[in-house]
C-alpha cells in the first residue's frame, strides 16, 4: 500500500536545506537517506576528530562543518535535524526556530511518516528490557518488527521498506522526546526517577520530557503507566486530565491488582483484561532475574496483549534471559560468580540489580557524574555489598552516601563493609579477584554513566568483560 505521508514528504523535501545537527550513529543513515531525496544537507557536529565520517560525507557531495561553528548560520536553512546528544535549548537552535526554521529529529521524522504502528517505551530504568521484550512477544506472533531508538539499528533510512501491517518498536529517551509533537500508539513508561540531571534544566523538565510520549495520543492509543511509582504516575494522570487527552489507560504492577493489565500476585504474573484474570505463569517459570524484570514483564504485556497469546508470551519469557551488559552473566571463575550489569546508569537501576541477589555482593561501580544525588543507594549498598569497589568521577558521591546512611543507622561501617577506590576498571577488578572467595559474587553496576571514561555503557561493559574474561 502506497505511503501517501512518506511520498508527499520525498516531493517536499528536494532541494530544501537542512543543517544535521550530530554526527553520530543515528544520523549519519538519516542523512544519506534525505541526500538521496534531493535536499541540500549541511552536516555538523561540534567534534573535530571524526575525519572518516567527513570524508565519507563529503564524497557524496555534502558539506561538513565540524568544531566551534557547527551552529553557525543555521536561520538560513529550512530543517535543523537535531541528535539526541544536542540540547533543544541552544540559543542558536532557539533563534532559528523562532526565524521559522523547523526543528526536527530522525525519531521525529520516523514517527510522522511510518506506514504502521508505533510502540514507544521511556522511563528512567528498565527500558531496554521492556523494549526487547515487546519485540520478541510481537516476534513471536509472527509480526515483523522495526526496533529503533536508542537500541536497535537508525531506521528512518529504513522506511520505504516498512509495510502498514509491520509493528515500530522504540526505546525512547528524554533527550528524543523533548520536542516530539507526535506519541506513538502504544506508550509505556517503565518508571521516574531523578536522571540526566547534567543534561536538562532540572528535574521538571526530565518530568515533562517524558510526558511527550503521550501528550499527542487520542482514544485510540493507549498508554501503560507503573501503579508502583505513584508520584509520577499521579502526575502524569493530573497532565492527562488537564489536556482532556483521550488515550485507553492501562498499569502494570509487582505490589498490587490493576484493573487493566499485567501485575504479579501470589507467585504468579497475571494479565487483568475485560475484568477477567488470565494467569500467565509461575515466577519460577520466568528466565529473567529480579523483580524489577518482573515488572518489564508485565509493563511488556501490559502493552501488546491485543496483539498475542498467551503461548507467545510463555514462549519468550521461559527462554529469554536478558539483554547484553543488563545483570548479564559473564563467568563463573574459582567457584565465584562475575556479572555485568554497565547499563545501571543511575543509582536506582542498581539498586534493582542487588535485591535480585539472595546474598552479599561484592560491587564494583562509579562513573560518569550526572548531577544526580546518590543518597538512595546508600541503604542498599551496606545491606546487600560485602565490599566495595569504587571507580570514576562518582566515587566519592556514592562513598558519601554510604558512610551518611551509616551514621543513620548508628552502626559502624567498618564492621560491616570495606571500601576502596582506584582510578580505572583493570585494578578495580583485579582486586575483586583477589578479594572474592569460594562461592562470592562479583557485580559491576556502576550506578553511572560512562562518559568519564567511556564511549557509552557498551563499551565500559565489553571492556569489563574482556578484564573478567582475561583472569585465571
Amino acid at each position: 500500500m502506497l505511503n501517501q505521508k512518506l511520498e508527499d514528504f520525498k516531493k517536499n523535501i528536494k532541494g530544501k536545506k537542512i543543517a544535521v545537527l550530530g554526527l553520530g550513529r543515528s544520523n549519519i543513515p538519516a542523512i544519506k537517506y534525505l541526500h538521496s531525496l534531493g535536499a541540500n544537507i549541511s552536516a555538523r557536529d561540534l567534534k573535530e576528530d571524526i575525519i572518516k565520517t567527513k570524508d565519507e560525507l563529503e564524497g557524496l557531495g555534502i558539506e561538513v562543518i565540524l568544531g566551534s561553528k557547527y551552529l553557525d548560520n543555521l536561520n538560513d536553512y529550512d530543517y535543523i535535524l537535531r541528535s539526541p546528544g544536542i540540547k533543544p535549548f541552544l540559543k542558536e537552535i532557539e533563534n532559528a526556530k523562532n526565524a521559522g526554521v523547523k526543528l526536527t529529529s530522525e525519531i521525529e521524522l520516523l514517527i510522522e511518516l511510518a506506514p504502521c504502528k508505533i510502540i514507544g517505551v521511556t522511563g528512567s530504568d528498565g527500558k531496554t528490557t521492556t523494549t526487547t521484550l515487546i519485540s520478541k512477544f510481537l516476534k513471536e506472533a509472527g509480526y515483523t518488527v522495526h526496533i529503533g531508538g536508542n537500541i536497535g539499528y537508525p531506521i528512518f533510512a529504513n522506511i520505504d521498506n516498512m509495510e502498514s501491517e509491520d509493528i515500530i518498536v522504540l526505546e525512547l529517551s528524554s533527550f528524543q522526546l523533548m520536542t516530539l509533537n507526535k506519541s506513538p500508539n502504544i506508550s509505556v513508561i517503565t518508571n521516574i526517577s531523578p536522571n540526566h540531571l547534567d543534561y536538562h534544566r532540572d528535574f521538571e523538565e526530565y518530568i515533562l520530557a517524558k510526558a511527550n510520549i503521550f501528550n499527542y495520543q487520542n482514544e485510540n492509543d493507549i498508554l501503560v503507566l507503573n501503579e508502583d511509582n505513584k508520584e509520577f504516575t499521579k502526575k502524569y494522570l493530573d497532565i492527562i486530565a488537564k489536556n482532556d487527552i483521550k488515550t485507553v489507560i492501562r498499569k502494570f504492577s509487582i505490589e498490587k491488582n490493576v484493573e487493566n493489565g499485567a501485575y504479579f500476585s501470589d507467585n504468579k504474573i497475571i494479565l487483568r483484561k475485560d475484568n477477567k484474570n488470565v494467569t500467565i505463569c509461575k515466577k519460577e517459570q520466568v528466565k529473567l532475574v529480579g523483580m524489577h524484570n518482573i515488572a518489564n514483564i508485565c509493563a511488556a504485556i501490559s502493552a501488546v496483549y491485543d496483539f498475542v497469546t498467551i503461548q507467545d508470551i510463555l514462549n519468550v519469557i521461559t527462554k529469554f534471559g536478558g539483554v547484553e551488559h543488563r545483570m548479564e552473566f559473564v563467568r563463573e571463575l574459582n567457584n565465584v560468580k562475575w556479572y555485568n550489569d554497565s547499563i545501571a546508569s543511575s543509582p536506582t537501576r542498581t539498586i534493582a540489580g542487588l535485591v535480585s541477589f539472595n546474598k552479599k555482593v561484592i560491587l564494583i561501580a562509579g562513573g560518569y557524574d550526572k548531577k544526580i544525588s546518590y543518597d538512595v543507594i546508600g541503604k542498599y549498598i551496606i545491606d546487600k555489598v560485602k565490599e566495595l569497589i569504587l571507580v570514576g568521577a562518582t566515587s566519592e558521591k556514592i562513598k558519601e552516601a554510604v558512610i551518611k546512611e551509616a551514621e543513620k543507622q548508628n552502626i559502624n561501617l567498618d564492621e560491616k563493609i570495606n571500601i576502596i577506590k582506584y582510578n580505572n576498571l583493570s585494578d578495580a577488578v583485579n582486586h575483586a579477584n583477589k578479594v572474592a572467595k569460594k562461592g562470592d559474587i562479583v557485580v559491576m553496576s556502576p550506578a553511572s554513566a560512562s562518559f568519564d571514561m567511556y564511549k557509552d555503557f557498551e563499551e565500559r561493559g565489553n571492556y569489563f568483560k574482556n578484564l573478567v574474561n582475561s583472569l585465571n
